[in-house]
């Protein structure tokens, strides 16, 4: 039995997967920032300067969003600032709360333990949507590393999430 099988009415479980799954979002997106700043790191110095030249005022994507959200006020920010990481946390806290929320009712988010939904979040975030609403520079302005690492660190994510929603589930017995 899970917390999903434990007799509680529908909207209590979804709303117990919810909480699990945003705490899971939360811990991956940690994991997802270590192995990321490591990789970000360990790149030449030729393919990091390439990355921030491609970036809008050189700030990642939470950090363009909080700075135009800022800019309607007549305010800047520059990166690291509390709320652009407030906003790279929510990006990766409400994908895992919709996860641990629909891990039951839609099994197909965990295949691969979590790897498909961060390939999926990769694919539709860093490559698709932050692009087309001007919150990164257009995917082929980076090098394939950012790529690279954009995409390890995505699955890592998925992985993470899945890991703590899986074991949350079972705890919840």
């Amino acid at each position: 039995m899970s917390f999903e099988d434990s007799g509680a009415d529908n909207a209590t479980n979804v709303l117990i997967g919810a909480v699990v799954g945003a705490t899971a979002g939360a811990i991956a997106v940690w994991a997802m920032d270590r192995l990321d700043w490591f990789a970000y790191n360990h790149v030449s110095e030729k393919a990091r300067e390439r990355t921030v030249a491609a970036r809008p005022q050189g700030m990642d994507p939470a950090h363009v969003m909080v700075d135009k959200i800022a800019g309607v006020t007549g305010k800047d920010i520059s990166q690291p600032h509390p709320a652009g990481l407030a906003a790279h946390y929510s990006l990766g806290i409400l994908p895992g709360a919709l996860y641990g929320a629909m891990y039951r009712k839609v099994p197909v988010l965990s295949a691969g333990r979590g790897s498909a939904f961060g390939l999926g979040l990769f694919l539709m975030q860093d490559e698709g949507l932050n692009a087309v609403t001007g919150l990164s520079g257009k995917p082929q302005e980076y090098p394939w590393q950012a790529h690279a690492r954009g995409l390890v660190a995505h699955v890592v994510y998925g992985i993470v999430t899945d890991t703590v929603v899986r074991l949350a589930n079972r705890a919840l017995r």
